[in-house]
């Protein structure tokens, strides 16, 4: 099923680039206000993907400009809801939480993320799970454990328990964020950073940061736009792809490739622990792409505007000329039907069990 593999390698993916921002971090800021980092990155990536969508939307004809997906006003609590707890409320707990944390002990806490995320998208959201997806989640959350596992390490409990709060918001920045994912991934992310972004950076000034060189606030800016800006809009099309647990679990190994670029920016020898968490992560990695979930189920009427092609799930006329060009993106409509086919819980499975 190749869709299982392509949505597989966008969550991947996003997680990589995700992970390679702690590391360039280090060689780029390390001398700024915590606030002032999350600012610039996340203003990177929403001024970098507004460039981008302009751009792009000036290619397109005006056919393709009117029926473009846009956020509905039933959607925007959502969105607000997802940049307040994901860009807002996230960040100013994880910078007050590593304040009297120690660096070991948050990037355990660090872990609970994917835990969280998971958890709301099974007992809140009820997606579907069955024994070979949970495992594959205890895997990953396992290797990232035991990658950011310093013996002896302790933690203040208050900073700690900020520290988990900031994974609480995160966690209900992602399901929140999978009720919009039909919407252009583009834009969504851009709203994200461009929110985040301002937010973070007047707590930066008010607290007395001032602005970095030009030449270092150009270079976290891009990073900020590669590693949360195209990152998240992957994310966002991996969720409409997989559903919120499984996308959340891939984006769990970001912290492997973290530690794997900062072993090559500054050369020395992997712990075992590395190789262990190595390890975890691909056997939970390979426990998810296993997956094979098929039962008869029933589609309701539904109607709906994203970026399509004509499958199984796509059997309906339009009413505009059309010149044949896959994928396209148009408001359309899905009539009921019953049938048996592999399926994730994706925008269009997102039936009870």
């Amino acid at each position: 099923m190749n869709t299982r593999f392509n949505a597989a390698f966008t969550a991947l993916l996003a997680a990589a680039l995700f992970g390679a921002t702690t590391p360039l971090a280090k060689t780029l800021l390390g001398t700024l206000s915590p606030f002032m980092v999350a600012g610039l990155f996340y203003l990177g990536s929403g001024l970098g993907l507004a460039a981008t969508i302009v751009v792009q939307r000036l290619k397109r004809s005006a056919h393709e400009r009117q029926n473009e997906s846009r956020i509905q006003v039933v959607e925007i609590p959502w969105l607000l809801g997802a940049i307040l707890a994901g860009g807002v409320a996230g960040p100013a707990l994880l910078m007050l939480g590593l304040s009297t944390t120690p660096a070991a002990t948050s990037s355990l806490l660090l872990n609970l993320e994917g835990v969280f995320t998971a958890v709301i998208a099974w007992v809140v959201f009820r997606e579907n799970v069955d024994l070979q997806v949970f495992l594959g989640m205890v895997a990953i959350v396992g290797g990232g454990v035991l990658l950011s596992w310093h013996p002896g390490a302790a933690g203040v409990p208050l900073g700690a328990l900020l520290i988990v709060g900031a994974c609480a918001c995160w966690a209900i920045d992602n399901n929140l964020t999978r009720k919009v994912s039909t919407n252009d991934a583009m834009v969504i992310a851009c709203l994200k950073g461009l929110v985040a972004g301002s937010v973070n950076l007047l707590i930066a000034l008010l607290l007395g940061a001032h602005l970095p060189s030009v030449g270092k606030t150009a270079a976290a800016m891009l990073t900020g736009f590669a590693g949360y800006g195209v990152s998240l809009v992957l994310f966002v099309v991996a969720l409409r792809n997989l559903g919120t647990a499984r996308t959340g679990a891939y984006f769990s190994v970001a912290p492997l490739f973290g530690v794997a670029l900062s072993l090559i920016l500054w050369p020395e020898m992997p712990s075992l622990l590395f190789w262990a968490a190595a390890a975890l992560m691909a056997l939970g990695v390979w426990l998810h792409l296993r997956e094979r979930h098929e039962h008869a189920h029933t589609h309701d009427t539904l109607e709906h505007n994203h970026r399509h092609r004509h499958d199984e799930h796509h059997q309906h006329v339009h009413d505009f000329p059309w010149d044949g060009k896959e994928p396209h993106t148009h408001a359309h409509r899905h009539e009921p039907v019953t049938h048996k086919h592999p399926h994730f819980p994706d925008i269009h499975h997102r039936h009870s069990h």
